[in-house]
């Protein structure tokens, strides 16, 4: 319903901020570790959205970047996982973060979010690299090579490849994904600045 909102921050709550645009005043519920990536109140700032809708909620969410817009709703497809709990994730790991916990198997980093337990973290890189099995990255179906032969993207190897696989967890396409990386990869990136620049090339 709303891609995000641009107007004035006029105020900052313990989990909320409002907008002002036009004179209408927006409220968007917020982790309070993103509140600071909004800038000081006063100022005329984006805040991206997700409109979260169940029963008797009906709560907009806001992000400082569409990177964490599409993280939080990636998370909103785990099982168990809530916007308050998906929240709190995207404000205390970076996109990049994430997907590279998802695909190393990395408990840890996501465990020092507030409200997730080993248990929890588990079922998060399960499903999530479920999703990564299912799509169309990996030798067995072959498509991506298919496609990404189709395009002219060569398929790349070692830290190229996991950053692929790190934005297939994002929920970006094989084609897409490789297409990122090989725009911005250069000798000697680390695999989570490489994802991190990739994903800037994604949603410009």
């Amino acid at each position: 319903m709303y891609a995000y909102i641009k107007g004035k921050l006029v105020a900052k709550t313990i989990d909320n901020l409002i907008i002002d645009n036009h004179g209408i005043g927006y409220r968007l519920q917020a982790a309070s570790s993103l509140l600071d990536r909004f800038g000081p109140v006063g100022e005329e700032i984006t805040a991206y959205t997700h409109l979260y809708v169940r029963e008797d909620i009906f709560a907009l969410y806001g992000f400082p970047s569409q990177e964490d817009v599409g993280l939080f709703e990636l998370l909103l497809t785990v099982s168990g996982v809530g916007p308050k709990v998906a929240s709190s994730v995207v404000g205390s790991v970076s996109p990049s973060q994430f997907a590279l916990a998802v695909i190393t198997g990395d408990t840890k980093t996501l465990t020092q979010v507030k409200g997730i337990g080993k248990k929890g973290a588990e079922r998060m890189i399960l499903e999530l690299k479920d999703k990564l099995k299912g799509s169309d990255w990996g030798g067995e179906s072959g498509s991506l090579s298919a496609a990404a032969a189709a395009s002219g993207v060569a398929l790349p190897q070692g830290v190229e490849n996991e950053a692929i696989s790190a934005l297939l967890v994002l929920g970006y396409s094989g084609v897409e994904a490789s297409r990122a990386v090989a725009a911005v990869q250069a000798p000697g990136l680390a695999v989570e600045e490489l994802i991190r620049l990739a994903l800037r090339q994604l949603v410009r």
